[in-house]
């Protein structure tokens, strides 16, 4: 390449626009304001990290995860999860821990019918399976079990100034008394917090002959709290917490990482 040809080449470059990820605008009317900036920094602190796996450079087994089993008796988590909701977090993280994935959609009828035959424990008919079309390739079989969900404690605590206003009131017959008598009236706090135990299991099981080859467990406490009060007829309130979208996303982590350090 000629240098003329050299610095027409470096002009084009230069004009065209540099290649970033899109940004959106905020369309809340809040946006900007101190309350948004408290959400928002309570937001930041629940959204999803990344997990840099120490052995993620070095290509783990090919694998496929199956749903497993939401043991947990507790009606809110059942409505909001099931076994495919974290066989899907399952699968995005190990394959960022560099595992072989074997989509699920793609096996079509094939991993339907594992997956029964795998739930029914008629091991050799899992096996069967197993060495049909794509699965042939697979080293292992993973699940990942919810054994714990438990709302397992509950406080609260709060002050209302209504009543040592009126007593303000009777024991002083001045105006300032009087005053004081609704200051204190108005004021009013409170605060509650719950707190959660989300367990969960991971299996990994020969593809070949379906026995178990590691297991592993562990468990987050996830709190959820909020806050308020008011005076003279000004209010705030606050609240906030992990939702559990993100604290079984976090447990999976917990697991991958464990399944990347000591199984690949």
């Amino acid at each position: 390449m000629t240098k003329l040809n050299l610095l027409a080449a470096i002009s084009i470059a230069c004009a065209l626009p540099a290649l970033a990820q899109p940004t959106f605008e905020n369309p809340s009317p809040t946006a900007g304001s101190s309350t948004a900036e408290k959400a928002n920094a309570t937001a930041d602190k629940a959204m999803y990290k990344d997990v840099q796996y120490p052995n993620a450079a070095k290509r783990g087994p090919t694998l496929v995860v199956v749903p497993g089993e939401i043991k947990s008796n507790n009606a809110n988590f059942m409505q909001k999860f099931g076994p495919n909701n974290v066989a899907d977090f399952a699968e995005l993280e190990l394959g960022k821990a560099n595992f072989g994935i074997l989509e699920r959609a793609d096996l079509g009828p094939l991993m339907k019918e594992f997956q029964l035959a795998y739930s029914l424990g008629d091991a050799d008919q899992a096996r069967k399976y197993l060495q049909k079309g794509k699965l042939k390739t697979t080293k292992w079989v993973v699940k990942f079990d919810v054994l714990k969900a438990e709302n397992v404690a509950q406080a609260q605590s709060g002050f209302d100034g209504r009543a040592l206003g009126s007593v303000i009131g009777i024991l002083g017959t001045t105006r300032g008394t009087s005053a004081a008598g609704v200051a204190v009236g108005s004021a009013h706090s409170g605060e509650a917090t719950g707190v959660w135990i989300i367990g969960m299991r991971y299996k990994i099981l020969d593809a070949n002959t379906t026995e178990q080859v590691a297991t592993g467990y562990t468990e987050e406490k996830m709190e959820i709290g909020s806050k308020g009060g008011g005076f003279m007829g000004v209010s705030s309130s606050e609240s906030g917490g992990l939702t559990l979208d993100g604290m079984v996303q976090r447990l999976v982590q917990k697991l991958v990482w464990e399944i990347d350090t000591k199984h690949k």
